[in-house]
């Protein structure tokens, strides 16, 4: 049975022991957290992980390699192999129901009650996935990733960038982002054509912003993204008027990328008010 990567499950595999060791020390797990790694391949950040942390929940899509890690794995800590696409995968239900207590937790100190995701993620999926795991924050303590790094420059991007987007502006809302790290493509196996970066995203105890409608602002910063070299008031067209963005305080002539995320939180709140005051 071929463990050979895979073109069609966008597989590259980290061989390179130097940045399998620093992705290891940055993580830093324990025995009393609870991991998740994300398409572990071959194993070669899985061992380090089991060694570590005594138990660990693995998601993986191809089932030729489900075997060849269990081995590899072997004696080593308690391996549960989940055999299914991480894209809809309920992460949330691998939470230890024994541990979910309201423990006292320092400022700094990761909830050992929530998951820490490890994964290196498939560049074709990266961004959909990104956003699945961003619905299921509440019950992850952070997210230790290893992306293209054309994703994270997306993922920390600042307004007026041409690549300041959608998932800049999701994710930042939710999350402190580090960018930890870069990987050249010599350290995976077949060598991929992008360079990639290591990240850790970690959600926000206390939200950073107050968003009175959560499904309305989705709405909205993915309208306004959607069609980002139109002007504000031609690409929120659909979903509000030209009088509606003014009362935002928001200069309509502004393309979407040059909105900070406050911004964006402040017309979601606008419109969540008005839309009250007319229901009432």
């Amino acid at each position: 049975m071929s463990t050979a990567p895979r073109r069609r499950f966008g597989q590259h595999f980290l061989h390179d022991s130097w940045y399998i060791n620093q992705i290891l020390n940055a993580v830093a797990a324990t025995p009393n957290q609870q991991l998740v790694e994300i398409g572990p391949g071959r194993g070669a950040i899985t061992i380090g992980l089991l060694r570590a942390a005594k138990s660990l929940d693995v998601i993986e899509l191809d089932r030729d390699l489900l075997e060849p890690l269990a081995t590899n794995c072997n004696g080593l800590g308690t391996l549960r192999i989940h055999n299914g696409d991480a894209l809809k995968f309920d992460f949330c239900a691998l939470l230890h129901q024994e541990n979910n207590t309201n423990n006292l937790m320092t400022h700094n100190a990761i909830n050992p009650n929530l998951l820490r995701v490890v994964g290196n993620l498939p560049y074709n999926i990266s961004t959909p996935l990104l956003f699945h795991l961003i619905k299921q924050l509440d019950c992850i303590a952070d997210l230790n990733l290893l992306l293209q790094k054309e994703v994270v420059e997306r993922l920390v991007a600042t307004p007026g960038s041409k690549i300041y987007g959608r998932l800049s502006v999701m994710t930042q809302i939710h999350c402190c982002i580090e960018w930890v790290f870069d990987i050249p493509p010599t350290a995976f196996k077949p060598i991929p054509k992008v360079n990639s970066s290591f990240v850790r995203l970690r959600p926000y105890r206390e939200p950073k912003y107050t968003i009175s409608n959560l499904s309305l602002f989705t709405k909205l910063v993915t309208q306004a993204f959607s069609q980002r070299r139109k002007k504000l008031r031609n690409a929120l067209q659909p979903l509000l008027s030209e009088t509606t963005i003014r009362t935002c305080n928001i200069d309509s002539s502004l393309r979407p990328e040059q909105l900070t995320v406050m911004d964006f939180v402040n017309i979601a709140n606008t419109v969540a008010a008005m839309d009250y005051m007319s229901d009432g």
